[in-house]
């Protein structure tokens, strides 16, 4: 459980102001929202699979060595808050991608999210955590915590006409990874 909750917050943070969050959005004006939450959920969900595999690996590979583990994770995650305050664009080519999508609702938001999740932070975050959480656990998680980032920026972008704070996501999100990574750090010098 500890493993599902801490996934859920920390990817959930990650996806904010992230360009998946611009997709999600750009894909709802054009299908039906419930296709577009099917679409980022089965992708999500085969993208984490792999990601907690590789994390689980490494964790399993380096079980002796859990404080170096600690730090390069907390290293990370501050990498991903510098990450995030960096800022992830939608760039036009995607965005018309997005918007000239042919085909059923599902596979083409399915295909746009796994391809644009491959090497984004929220994989590298999920392999991160993978390492010293349960797989299950962060799996799921993960998977929830992404979906929810996504559902809530499709709800307010239609509430808000796509004028997100964006400056308060950004730096709330960076701050969050700062947090988590300088903890982590703080356990692996213990």
């Amino acid at each position: 459980m500890e493993a599902f909750l801490i996934s859920t917050v920390v990817i959930f943070v990650a996806e904010l102001g992230d360009k998946s969050q611009l997709m999600a959005m750009t894909f709802a004006a054009r299908y039906r929202v419930r296709d577009v939450i099917i679409g980022i959920t089965v992708a999500t969900a085969v993208v984490h699979l792999a990601s907690v595999a590789i994390g689980y690996w490494i964790g399993d590979a380096f079980a002796g060595s859990q404080d170096v583990i600690n730090l390069v994770a907390g290293l990370a995650f501050l990498g991903f808050a510098l990450w995030t305050l960096r800022g992830d664009e939608l760039t036009e080519d995607e965005a018309e991608k997005a918007r000239k999508s042919k085909g059923a609702a599902i596979l083409a938001v399915g295909l746009a999210f796994f391809l644009a999740e491959l090497g984004d932070k929220t994989m590298l975050a999920t392999i991160t955590l993978a390492t010293h959480e349960g797989w299950f656990g962060t799996w799921v998680g993960s998977t929830v915590g992404m979906v929810a980032a996504d559902a809530l920026a499709i709800v307010v972008g239609a509430v808000l006409g796509r004028r997100l704070p964006e400056k308060a996501i950004k730096y709330g999100a960076a701050a969050a990874f700062a947090v988590f990574g300088l903890l982590l750090i703080a356990q692996g010098l213990r």
